[in-house]
């Protein structure tokens, strides 16, 4: 970001009567939004956009934000967690990545949480708009970019030898789909559909980066953080039974909970300057989704006062959830065997309040629509030592499923 001086921005958040759909409030081209099973908040137009790029983005962000909330004149009659002055964020993966991290503060936000609803204005006193009617239906056909099938099962026996020799001890390689949207596409059809089909995810859009995560990095609420660790999965049963089944061999599948260690160590590392005391759950448990199960844990812990959900981002990506272990061993290696940018893929996705307080997932069962009308889809999966190529790809393929679905 430059050095230019941020506004001071008016704010004023007060009560309404419930809104309907969050999501069918949002700009049908350009949607804001982070909501989960109806609650949460949704943003129309942009009063101010920043962005930053490079090795320090995140640590900007959260000293332009600082700057930012000191500027502003807000009055706000809600007092909940993201009335009053908020930016949504979308950060890129990686530090060398050519395109811009963002956060934006909507000109009007809408939000809901306890039962309670509200707007929030900056810079306007315009009018909640009617939901606008719904654009056609959307279709969108996808093929591999960067890497097809067996270019992947390549990469992993790479990763593999990696690991053998040492060089990582957990990697998570990803590969990409692309395809084309029609002219001026209806967005809000997309997240409609991820909203109705994976309810206990995150529905995030944030400057084209859309999508349904089960993942939160992390949020922090009146001086408490806490996280949600995803690594390690498996496909759904086709009936109870076999479900079952399967949830319990992902439960002791030594691979799985290898993998999901890693990421849960190295989450509680980098959390831990800023909370002493957090702890893990104490075993990983499964967690059900409509189309596989994760192994899950949970962490939580207090913050000092003047700690922001920025200061956290700042620390704690990229986990190894999405990167691997050592951090800086399996980066190198990711940006070796990757052939494209990862863009926002596996980047920090959500919204901040001045306060600080905020709620952040990974950007993970999604894809990112350019203004051009092209959709690059990304899916991951965590190589190490036990790792089978054909399954790691098999993996993807389930992790694909969502956006894909929701796109056609």
């Amino acid at each position: 970001m430059s050095d230019a001086v941020l506004p001071a921005l008016t704010v004023s958040s007060e009560p309404i009567d419930d809104p309907g759909p969050l999501l069918h409030l949002t700009e049908p081209g350009s949607p804001l939004s982070f909501v989960r099973r109806g609650a949460g908040l949704i943003g129309i137009g942009e009063a101010l956009r920043l962005e930053f790029r490079g090795p320090t983005r995140l640590r900007d962000a959260a000293a332009a934000w600082r700057d930012l909330t000191e500027r502003a004149s807000t009055r706000d009659e809600v007092g909940e967690r993201g009335s009053g002055l908020v930016a949504f964020g979308a950060f890129c993966f990686a530090d060398a990545s050519p395109a811009a991290s963002v956060l934006i503060v909507p000109s009007m936000l809408v939000g809901r949480r306890r039962g309670r609803s509200w707007v929030t204005r900056v810079d306007t006193d315009a009018p909640l708009p009617r939901p606008s009617p719904w654009g056609s239906p959307l279709f969108c056909e996808f093929s591999p970019r960067g890497l097809d099938g067996r270019g992947y099962e390549a990469a992993v026996r790479r990763a593999l030898d990696a690991i053998t020799d040492g060089t990582v001890a957990k990697v998570v390689l990803a590969r990409e789909l692309a395809g084309r949207l029609p002219a001026a596409p209806d967005l809000r059809r997309v997240l409609d559909w991820l909203a109705l089909a994976y309810p206990d995810t995150w529905t995030y859009a944030v400057d084209g980066a859309l999508g349904s995560s089960p993942e939160t990095l992390v949020a922090v609420s009146e001086g408490v953080a806490r996280a949600r660790v995803l690594a390690g999965s498996i496909r759904r049963g086709e009936d109870e039974l076999s479900d079952a089944e399967l949830a319990a061999a992902l439960s002791t599948s030594v691979k799985d909970l290898d993998e999901h260690g890693y990421a849960v160590r190295s989450l509680l590392a980098a959390l831990r300057p800023f909370s002493p005391s957090a702890t893990a759950s104490e075993a990983p448990f499964a967690l059900k989704l409509p189309n596989l199960w994760h192994l899950a844990s949970d962490i939580a812990g207090p913050v000092a006062p003047g700690v922001s959900s920025l200061d956290l981002l700042a620390a704690l990506h990229p986990t190894a959830a999405v990167a691997g272990t050592p951090r800086a061993a399996a980066l190198q290696l990711i940006a070796e065997l990757e052939p494209d940018d990862r863009g926002r893929y596996a980047g920090p996705v959500g919204w901040v309040d001045a306060s600080g307080d905020g709620e952040w997932a990974i950007a993970l069962r999604g894809a990112q629509v350019h203004p051009d009308g092209t959709v690059v889809a990304h899916a991951g999966a965590g190589i190490v030592a036990e790792s089978v190529p054909e399954r790691e790809l098999a993996e993807t393929t389930l992790k694909f499923q969502p956006v894909l679905e929701a796109f056609s």
